[in-house]
């Protein structure tokens, strides 16, 4: 391997820790299962509680509320708007690792979601990339029915430094975000471009609405007529066969006040088992799409020279945005008047679903919660890296985060990171740590012992120093107090031991403060379940 690598960063939007089969799943990835058997699986990789937010950690390497994504763009109280690391784009505080290694002689590359801000100077043409289809916002019609809607009135893609009007016919997310990036590089392959590349493939899927070919939900048809929980216990249990989670591990309950499977009627049984469906056909359609991008690697003599990550970029989706007072009313609106949610058109593209709780749990199990929530079922994800030379390989424990990702890139291309400055402006270090002499051989851990890291996101808080977490949920069943858990022997955050460690709850708490000071986060962020729609309307002037 020569030394400078190429880089192929994978983003799935919403994947569930056990929803690939290398982590436990029963739905078809084989080619994202070949590279994370012939890689290093990460089963203590953390992202942010959401999209956006990690987005940001990966293209810095430092965090999203210093990189001005504090909160998420759609669902940030306008009272915060223009805060010191609210700003709702990648803000000049930061550098992007697109810039860096543009600079550094790479092709930069990207097609697919962005989510990192609308308008044109803020799109990925202005923080690097040099060739880039992207989806700007957070979600959209997987077939490309609607180019605007009423909450992003306009086009929702751009390709360099235009607006995309009009798709092509045949559009469907997943597919077309691979024709685009393969596409880049037979450019450069047709000009004979030498530079080595950084492609980002962030796909939109499995983010709701749910909707994939037909083809590919008539292969799971029937599959999952046992229900959400049926399907928890049997991914649990090849977690613990492939050696993902140890076989004493205790899944945190089911926390939802969604009905049970036994307690739906015949119809409301088809219906959701629909959903799940309808999930695994777009999660094996993305697989699909990946082995396209490998295949086209192999034949032209790059995938030896090529380092993969594969991440999701937070946990499974458990219908949050039903629950937003404003968001959620939208959503809402729109699905009753436009769309055909009927079982036999479910998927297709004027539907518009997601499939709930009970199935998110099935897949972020043994963790506790979702998507949105600083448990470990909002951010501790499904992640590999596939590099040829790496002595690493297998399952690893080891704890690492999305803000690794940029100084890792940078480490094997051999570029410096320019804090304090860049350009005449000042910039901040990045936070995260190369996994590069962990994944050598060299270090035993990516972070030191004793290193703590935060999260927060809509008020919902967490700091872990190395198996000690302490977690502030102020809206799970009227639960608003810091939590302490030992991850140690409680992956699955069950027993709360701020009481009988108070010593250690009060070591952590301090840390909390520690981040809060360093980070700029605004500690009064209220739920994104606030049902007081005062605080999520503009004030007057």
């Amino acid at each position: 391997m020569s030394d400078r690598p190429n880089f192929l960063l994978i983003v799935v939007d919403d994947m569930g820790f056990s929803d690939l089969g290398a982590f436990g799943s029963e739905i078809a990835t084989p080619h994202l299962d070949a590279l994370a058997y012939a890689g290093v699986r990460l089963t203590d990789f953390h992202s942010a509680p959401a999209c956006a937010p990690t987005r940001a950690m990966l293209m810095t390497g430092t965090d999203h509320h210093l990189a001005g994504i504090g909160g998420m763009v759609e669902t940030t109280r306008p009272d915060f708007a223009g805060a010191p690391g609210y700003e709702g784009y990648l803000n000049e505080r930061v550098v992007s690792i697109a810039e860096l290694l543009g600079e550094g002689g790479y092709r930069t590359l990207l097609s697919g979601k962005w989510h990192l801000g609308d308008k044109p100077e803020t799109w990925p043409a202005a923080r690097g990339f040099e060739r880039s289809f992207a989806l700007l916002p957070a979600a959209h019609d997987h077939f490309g029915r609607e180019i605007t809607t009423p909450a992003f009135p306009v086009p929702m893609y751009a390709e360099d430094n235009a607006y995309v009007t009009e798709l092509p016919e045949g559009f469907y997310s997943s597919d077309y975000f691979t024709d685009r990036l393969i596409g880049f590089f037979e450019e450069g392959k047709q000009a004979q471009d030498e530079r080595p590349f950084f492609a980002y493939l962030p796909f939109s899927a499995p983010h709701y609405p749910l909707q994939a070919p037909d083809t590919e939900i008539a292969k799971y048809r029937g599959v999952y007529d046992g229900g959400p929980d049926a399907l928890r216990e049997a991914r649990l249990q090849r977690l613990i066969a492939l050696g993902v989670i140890p076989a004493d591990t205790v899944p945190h309950p089911v926390t939802t006040k969604d009905p049970g499977w036994d307690e739906y009627t015949d119809e409301q049984k088809a219906l959701s088992a629909r959903t799940m469906e309808i999930y695994a056909a777009m999660v094996d359609r993305l697989d699909q799409n990946v082995g396209r991008v490998v295949e086209y690697l192999k034949a032209t003599g790059q995938f030896e020279n090529t380092v993969i990550v594969f991440l999701s970029d937070n946990g499974a989706e458990g219908a949050i945005a039903d629950a937003m007072p404003i968001h959620g009313a939208h959503i809402a609106k729109r699905v009753r008047e436009t769309c055909d949610n009927s079982l036999e058109n479910l998927g297709r593209p004027n539907s518009y679903i997601w499939y709930g709780p009970r199935w998110a749990q099935a897949a972020t199990a043994p963790s506790r919660l979702v998507k949105g929530f600083t448990t470990e079922g909002g951010i501790r994800v499904p992640a590999f890296i596939h590099w040829p030379g790496a002595k690493r390989t297998g399952v690893s424990g080891v704890f690492s985060t999305a803000m690794d990702i940029a100084p890792t890139f940078l480490d094997f291309a051999g570029i410096a990171h320019p804090a304090p400055s860049y350009k005449g402006r000042e910039i901040l270090p990045v936070r995260g740590r190369s996994l590069r002499p962990w994944l050598e051989g060299q270090s035993e851990t990516v972070h030191p012992e004793g290193t703590s890291t935060g999260w927060e996101l809509w008020g919902r808080r967490a700091v872990r120093q190395d198996d000690w977490k302490a977690v502030y949920v102020p809206d799970e069943d009227g639960v608003s107090k810091w939590q302490l858990y030992d991850l140690s022997r409680d992956r699955g955050e069950i027993e709360d031991l701020a009481d009988s460690h108070p010593e250690k709850f009060k070591e952590l708490l301090g840390l909390w403060k520690e981040y809060v000071e360093e980070t700029g986060v605004i500690e009064e962020a209220i739920s994104i379940f606030d049902a007081d729609p005062s605080h999520w309307l503009p004030k007057p002037k």
